[in-house]
Order: structure tokens, then sequence, then C-alpha cells
């Protein structure tokens, strides 16, 4: 059996990316159209699982309480929308730790993939907005997928992402795009 899998980044995939973290509920903001597409996800038999890196904790910015307050947030959000996430999973170190489940490593996609019981990624999509998202996605052989809402805006209106990106990185200009093309796409 084949499971209908699609891992996404959160801050600048689903909400809105910020330089001082997003360490609350009130600091969450979804990105236009990003909601409705989980949702169309769900409806179209997807498993939709987050992977994002959470280094905050690492570098003592906010506690777990508050990463699953703004957790519990989002998917009381989702769920007004249709949608909801499978699974959440987060690297909470810092990046000087050395750990192999921060991005671009792909540790955390490779634990969603024992969590699911697949043997391979491979054809798996994989959504974010930065580089080293997509390294992590070409890492565990998951198909990247860029979204141009977060570190990379000037990349809106292109399909390829330049060199220097992952081989096969498809670029959208947000999720709601991306989603668009993997439900038409057959």
């Amino acid at each position: 059996m084949h499971t209908k899998l699609v891992i996404l980044d959160r801050d600048g995939t689903i909400n809105r990316a910020s330089d001082q973290f997003v360490k609350s509920p009130e600091e969450w903001q979804p990105l236009p159209g990003a909601l409705e597409a989980i949702g169309r996800l769900n409806h179209a038999g997807y498993h939709v699982v987050l992977a994002t890196n959470q280094s905050g904790l690492g570098r003592g910015l906010f506690d777990i309480a508050a990463l699953n307050s703004v957790h519990a947030h989002m998917m009381k959000a989702l769920a007004a929308h249709g949608g909801r996430l499978d699974a959440v999973f987060y690297c909470p170190h810092a990046p000087d730790e050395g750990c192999h489940c921060r991005k671009p490593e792909p540790g955390l996609l490779e634990q969603i993939a024992q969590r699911y019981g697949l043997a391979s990624l491979a054809g798996v999509p994989y959504v974010g907005d930065s580089l080293r998202d997509m390294q992590a996605a070409a890492a565990a052989g998951c198909v990247p997928h860029l979204v141009c809402t977060g570190r990379h805006p000037e990349l809106a209106g292109q399909t390829e992402a330049p060199a220097g990106f992952p081989p096969g990185t498809q670029v959208h200009a947000d999720l709601a795009a991306c989603v668009d093309r993997l439900l038409n796409r057959g």
C-alpha cells in the first residue's frame, strides 16, 4: 500500500517567518491560502506532517509549553479550514549542537519515514521555504518543493530553482500553488 504523504516546513511555508522566532500563539500568523491548501491535501487523502527546526528551544528563547501552545493554536486554525496535521516533528537543537535532526540534515524526515513504516521517502513531496529545507528533502530522497513565501521571495515567478539548490527543486509562489500542482498531477 502506498501512503499518500506530504511533509511541510512551518515558518515561511504555513505561517509568516520571523527573525525573532515565533514564540507565542499571537505571533503565529498564517500565510494567505496556506490553511485551505492543507485542508485540500487532507480531503484528497493525504497525510500531512510537519518537519520544523525550532532552534529557539535550544537557544532558550521559548520552552516546550510555548511551542506546544503555538502548535495547538495552529491546529485549531487549521481545523476551522477543514485541515489537520497528522504529526509534528521538530528539532529542538541550537545550530551548534551538531545533531542529525536539524535541517539541512535529513534526520527529521527519516523519523517521519520510520513512523509511517516507509523504507523510502522517494516521491514524497517536501515543501519548505529555504535552501536548508530543500537540502534535507534531497538528502532524505523526497521531492523538493520551494515556496517563495519565506526566505526566497525573489524566486517568485520561476518554476525551477537556481544553481546551488538540489536538482529537481520545483518552485511555487506559495503553498496553495504547490498544492494545486500536487493535486493536478494525477
